[in-house]
């Protein structure tokens, strides 16, 4: 049992998984894997594409290759649903590869998180569409999304 505690904590009202959602999409948007890793539960399991990472120091590890390899990533989450201790959410981000390739990766995410609020639980399916340069929807600078930028519903994505 840990002391760490990261509000909004369950059982999660729609405006408290909003915001859970919208905190987990700024932490992903600093691409910064320590910062990001502190949201987790010292123990948490992920399932992401084949990999299996456990543990805040897989995690890491996980997020440092993922943003070394995945350049210019700006993601978008959005509330699916949720009940009780678990959150849904569905997200896009894009980024371009090292030969200048851009695409776009559409996704689900199930979260579970513990009393404290860490997310004890993470399985994500993800999908990766090559999309020109020309077809970009994402242009605010690096780091969090502007509070005035399209979500994904008005994208229609």
């Amino acid at each position: 049992m840990t002391n760490e505690i990261r509000p909004p904590v369950p059982p999660f009202t729609r405006e408290t998984a909003i915001q859970k959602v919208r905190m987990a999409e700024d932490g992903w948007n600093s691409r910064d894997p320590q910062r990001v890793s502190l949201v987790y539960t010292e123990d948490s399991q992920w399932r992401n594409r084949a990999e299996f990472p456990r543990g805040r120091p897989q995690i890491i590890e996980f997020l440092t290759r993922k943003w070394a390899r995945e350049l210019e990533y700006r993601l978008i989450k959005e509330l699916w649903a949720f009940d009780g201790n678990r959150i849904a959410v569905r997200f896009a981000y894009e980024w371009h590869d090292d030969s200048g390739q851009w695409y776009r990766s559409y996704g689900n995410e199930n979260w579970e998180f513990n009393e404290q609020g860490l997310m004890q639980r993470r399985f994500a399916s993800i999908n990766d569409l090559p999309i020109k340069a020309s077809e970009r929807l994402f242009f605010w600078p690096l780091g969090r999304r502007p509070d005035d930028h399209p979500s994904l519903s008005d994208l229609n994505l």
